[in-house]
């Protein structure tokens, strides 16, 4: 079942307590917002956890990391949702708008491993780079050592980085500023790469606010464009246009190896063994967020949140596996699941 059929059968899209409310008392079922990378991860596990007659689907909405949060922050009761996946921790400012809106109780979950890859199609020429050339071919602004100051980034084709790249317009297609994916790629990608330049790492030491501005604020000339929350529109866009780039997650460009080939960086291919090993240099966690006040309120969702974690389906060889999530080590998945079944408390974020 592809993406968008499985998106079908259990994406409910809207209004999603109102459509899942009994009365005023509350719900009658586990509802899901939150990151694209996690939602065919969970969408599955709905339809194996209510495969067992005890509890309706949960309903899973894609919603983007940062626009889960928003939703899942708002408030207690029945008309928002109780888990937010997101495919990056939760930030200090949106801890503080769950705290300030009654959301005091979250317990914190890690699921998974997924990398952030760089892909084209299998018709186009293969690429290897570095993440100092991403830097330099998608931020907005650079550092020009001769003029000693910033500048509008000059650079159009990926061979006037470095001539060994292919001589084709830069053009790249990622996920918008509410993903996950996108703050992973800024963090791991774009911050890592600007670092080898002297100044910026300079810039760093004295102002890391001004610092992370000035490496992860993307190109608005058309050189990146803004996708939408849907890799699948990416991966359609790539095979159309053999010459273009497309940014998302591991387990979108697995499901596309067919038609895809992703670029290695540093050396190193993107692969299942490297992210969990910490090999590849853009790999990141996984995670979801329960509040802790709707247990024992919204029927299932205890239970739901142990599924996810269970061995059957987050284990090595479990179902979510089979759909390309990269598992984590059994001993770790072992210590969250026992995080669902105790939900302590996290500790605030530190940024």
């Amino acid at each position: 079942m592809t993406r968008m059929h499985l998106g079908l059968s259990i994406l409910a899209l809207g209004a999603i307590a109102l459509s899942g409310c009994q009365g005023s008392d509350g719900r009658d079922r586990v509802a899901v917002v939150g990151s694209s990378t996690l939602f065919p991860f969970s969408a599955a596990a709905a339809e194996q956890f209510s495969a067992r007659g005890r509890f309706k689907t949960p309903r899973v909405e894609s919603t983007g990391t940062g626009g889960g949060f928003s939703i899942f922050c708002r408030g207690l009761g029945p008309s928002f949702p109780d888990i937010s996946n997101a495919s990056r921790r939760i930030k200090k400012g949106e801890y503080e708008t769950c705290q300030k809106n009654g959301v005091t109780d979250i317990v914190e979950v890690k699921i998974g491993y997924d990398g952030i890859v760089i892909a084209n199609s299998k018709a186009a020429t293969p690429v290897n780079l570095t993440k100092l050339e991403i830097y330099q071919a998608l931020a907005k602004d650079i550092y020009d050592p001769v003029k000693k100051a910033f500048v509008p980034n000059p650079y159009t084709r990926w061979s006037q980085i470095n001539p060994n790249l292919p001589d084709i317009r830069i053009d790249v297609m990622g996920p918008p500023p509410t993903s996950g994916t996108r703050d992973a790629f800024a963090e791991l990608v774009m911050a890592k790469g600007a670092q080898e330049v002297p100044e910026l790492k300079a810039l760093k030491e004295e102002d890391d606010k001004a610092f992370q501005k000035r490496a992860q604020t993307l190109r608005e000339d058309g050189a990146w464009k803004d996708s939408g929350e849907n890799d699948s529109l990416i991966v359609q866009a790539l095979t159309r246009s053999p010459e273009q780039f497309g940014v998302f997650g591991f387990s979108s460009f697995e499901e596309n190896m067919d038609r895809l080939q992703a670029a290695p960086i540093g050396g190193v291919i993107p692969t299942a063994e490297a992210i969990i090993s910490g090999d590849y240099g853009a790999s990141r966690s996984l995670y979801f967020y329960v509040k802790k006040a709707n247990v024992g309120v919204v029927p299932g969702l205890q239970e739901f949140a142990m599924e996810l974690l269970s061995d059957h389906a987050a284990g090595l060889r479990g179902y979510l596996r089979a759909r390309g999530m990269v598992p984590l080590h059994p001993e770790e998945r072992a210590a969250n699941f026992e995080v669902t079944r105790t939900l302590p408390v996290m500790k605030p974020p530190e940024k």
